[in-house]
């Protein structure tokens, strides 16, 4: 998922990471740092369209590197959150990098989310515009609920509850949609969604190029 712009500004602007407030963290997490760049799948192929396999083995140096290759390609990518098929791993992992609407940085990864649903009487759907790194270069207005709680585990199986407003609760939303097989074209009307497709189609080499120019200056 993209990064959005103009986000208004907030008083606490520490940034939370696996939902906790730190002080400081880089702008290329760590993970990042010890991460390589995976090709990122594009929508049509066959990954993205059927539910990921549950993770039934924690703290393995193989779901470690592969978080770490997702917070990379996620960076390279200019992402906001980014999703284990994404990548061509048929596992329920996200990753994200993700600011709010009040600006405020959540960084983090959930392995076998699940999303809590809010009652009727408190969901407020709210239209905005969403993009998504499988369809590159397309953006479209989705409906999305403005909270959201996704409960799941860190890649060592320690619990994690992540809760999410505004920008964050849609980023939350649209990598757990990914997981159950599900891209944000789906919630689209057949004709935004052919809207959505000429989008990617007239943009997509330009973001592919840029993709690759930033990952050219790893120098790795």
């Amino acid at each position: 998922m993209p990064i959005p712009h103009d986000q208004p500004r907030a008083t606490d602007r520490r940034v939370r990471v696996q939902g906790e407030p730190v002080d400081s963290w880089p702008a290329l997490p760590p993970e990042a740092e010890r991460g390589s760049v995976r090709r990122i799948t594009v929508v049509g192929e066959e990954i993205l369209n059927r539910p990921c396999r549950e993770v039934t083995e924690f703290g393995t140096a193989e779901l470690s590197a592969l978080v770490d290759d997702m917070f990379l390609t996620m960076w390279v990518a200019d992402g906001a959150g980014l999703a284990a098929n994404q990548v061509g791993v048929d596992l329920r992992l996200f990753v994200y990098d993700c600011p709010d609407d009040y600006g405020i940085r959540h960084v983090g990864h959930l392995v076998n989310p699940v999303l809590d649903q809010p009652d009727a009487g408190h969901r407020r759907l709210i239209d905005d515009f969403e993009g998504c790194l499988s369809v590159p270069g397309a953006a479209m207005a989705v409906p999305r609920t403005d909270r959201a709680v996704v409960r799941g585990f860190d890649k060592d199986g320690a619990p994690l509850v992540i809760e999410g407003t505004g920008y964050f609760a849609r980023c939350l939303q649209h990598e757990t949609d990914h997981l159950l097989g599900h891209t944000y074209l789906d919630r689209l009307s057949k004709r935004d969604r052919r809207d959505a497709l000429r989008q990617m189609d007239d943009r997509c080499a330009d973001v592919l190029a840029q993709r690759q120019v930033k990952a050219a200056g790893l120098g790795r």
